[in-house]
């Protein structure tokens, strides 16, 4: 007996709603949300809005979607007024636009951005404790038919059920986060309680005063490299760090990285070489830098003596036949194990076999990854035990 196309959506809904409940890490849940709009109203394409209120400004964001590219997204806002996704998240109901060229409320800056043509689309809003977050569009109904009130429906029921899951990945991410950073943060405070109270002490020798105070001096700076990117990851978690997209030279910003390390580098004698290039990047080079000297740094810190860091560059292709930029920092070090390696990019993990090497604070990977994927790229490692660690990432090339 076949099953009627309704009956095989709800189930699909159902299979989806379950991924979603099991879901925390909120870009892996957009995601989710956006493809199971776009497979179950069979459009072209579909995507996700979230309301963004930083400086006191309400206005929506892509935050998701299956035919823009990150990098663009975050260069797109749409107001509340002059929209048909404004209109949603305002007045809190599902619309339909049969012809968004008769529609006088379709805000025609994202099709200009990204060079789309939207024909019609289904926008339901997504809410959750009778307060809307954000949109969920569906765009371009493929074939002849019209969008029905079964399309409505369903989008309605994942948009709420979806509603529901982000505002759990949100909580879950700051309880998560809150109680990693406390016990992250004890153990610089409780050596600097016990140096002020040997400090306090008349009988202390000059040589152990001058060494406690180096160590205060040493802590103190560590917990302010820990504050820095704790602020740093929450901004790029919750999706208020914005980029800032420019074209500029990836040879330059790398060089320009080496001079700020350069000390580090000279004080265990390791040499840095960088293949010169003229590539030409598209993506926010502050945080690109950012990138770079973490990198960097790292292949500093965990080499050893008299070793080198090279730096190379070369074009790659993406998924979608776009061409990136790759960069790889290879290092002479003392390796990660096989079994650490999955874990690299995960917040506060350290290697085992390093905690007597350097210290870090187990979030500057982490950073680079959030930095690399909003860009629409990658960052990964390769590595063997007393032979080195390669990481590499990949940036859009510009389109010159």
């Amino acid at each position: 007996m076949e099953v009627s196309r309704p009956a095989q959506d709800y189930k699909r809904i159902f299979e989806i709603i379950q991924q979603l409940n099991t879901t925390y890490d909120q870009q892996s849940l957009l995601r989710k949300i956006c493809f199971a709009a776009k497979e179950l109203i069979n459009t072209e394409a579909a995507a996700i809005l979230l309301l963004d209120e930083t400086g006191g400004q309400r206005q929506l964001r892509f935050a998701m979607s299956t035919n823009i590219k990150p990098i663009e997204m975050e260069e797109i806002i749409v107001p509340l007024e002059g929209s048909i996704a404004g209109w949603i998240a305002t007045h809190g109901e599902p619309r339909v636009i049969r012809d968004v060229a008769q529609s006088g409320t379709h805000f025609q800056g994202v099709d200009t951005r990204i060079q789309f043509r939207t024909r019609n689309l289904l926008g339901v809003p997504m809410i959750s404790h009778k307060q809307t977050i954000g949109v969920v569009q569906a765009v371009n109904k493929l074939g002849q038919a019209d969008f029905s009130d079964e399309d409505i429906n369903t989008l309605r029921t994942l948009a709420s059920q979806a509603a529901i899951a982000i505002e759990t990945a949100r909580l879950f991410q700051q309880s998560d986060f809150i109680a990693e950073l406390v016990h992250e943060l004890r153990t610089p405070l409780m050596a600097l309680k016990a140096s002020t109270t040997l400090l306090k002490r008349s009988d202390l020798p000059a040589t152990t005063r001058d060494s406690i105070i180096n160590r205060l001096q040493g802590e103190t700076d560590r917990l302010i490299e820990m504050t820095n990117d704790f602020l740093d990851l929450a901004r790029l978690e919750s999706g208020r760090s914005n980029l800032n997209v420019d074209h500029f030279g990836i040879y330059e910003l790398i060089d320009e990285s080496i001079d700020v390390v350069s000390s580090q580098a000279q004080a265990k004698e390791i040499t840095i070489q960088a293949e010169e290039t003229d590539l030409i990047a598209e993506a926010d080079r502050g945080k690109i830098k950012q990138v770079l000297l973490n990198l960097l740094t790292n292949a500093i810190k965990y080499n050893r003596p008299r070793g080198q860091v090279a730096i190379g560059t070369r074009i790659v292709s993406g998924d979608d036949e776009d061409e990136f930029i790759e960069v790889s920092v290879k290092d002479t070090g003392y390796g990660i194990p096989q079994e650490h390696q999955k874990r690299m990019f995960q917040k506060f993990f350290r290697v085992p076999t390093t905690e007597d090497v350097a210290r870090g604070t187990g979030l500057g990977l982490t950073i680079c990854k959030h930095i690399i994927e909003a860009h629409g790229g990658r960052i990964w490692l390769e590595s063997q035990v007393d032979v080195g660690s390669t990481f590499y990432f990949c940036i859009p090339l510009a389109k010159v």
